[in-house]
């Protein structure tokens, strides 16, 4: 049995408990580790600096929608990377863009998806971040 040490983390949020809990162990079963929240404010007075390797947040949620809980988790952590998942249409990444136009708008995932797509979408974000990472290194 192979024991790895470097899961990379993910922290979900959507207020649906049947996607919260079928992505979550979907993602586990392709080797992340992922901590679950269907409440979005719940998410973030548990979210720390530097504990997630990305975020996948859903849009519409009540109490506190993903692009609110995105911009305050931003001002904890500016670096942490972030998709947003929607059942919607590009309406919303249109309202993204004008809302937040300097913060990076490069992952929206359309639900439904399947777990292996999903997984392919979060390992192709944390590959293009490490890649900018290691070229601005190189710089």
């Amino acid at each position: 049995m192979i024991i790895m040490t470097d899961k990379k983390k993910i922290m979900l949020v959507d207020d649906e408990p049947d996607i919260t809990f079928g992505f979550k162990i979907g993602l586990e079963d392709n080797g992340f580790k992922v901590d679950a929240f269907n409440d979005p404010r719940l998410a973030l007075s548990n979210f720390k600096p530097g504990s997630y390797d990305i975020l996948l947040l859903d849009i519409r949620m009540p109490k506190m929608d993903g692009f609110e809980l995105c911009q305050e988790i931003k001002k904890i952590d500016n670096k942490v990377k972030v998709c947003f998942m929607t059942a919607f249409d590009e309406l919303y990444f249109q309202q993204f863009k004008k809302l937040f136009p300097m913060m990076d708008t490069g992952c929206f995932i359309r639900k439904p998806i399947s777990i292996d797509d999903l997984a392919a979408e979060v390992n192709a974000k944390l590959s293009s971040a490490a890649t900018k990472k290691a070229e601005i290194g190189d710089a």
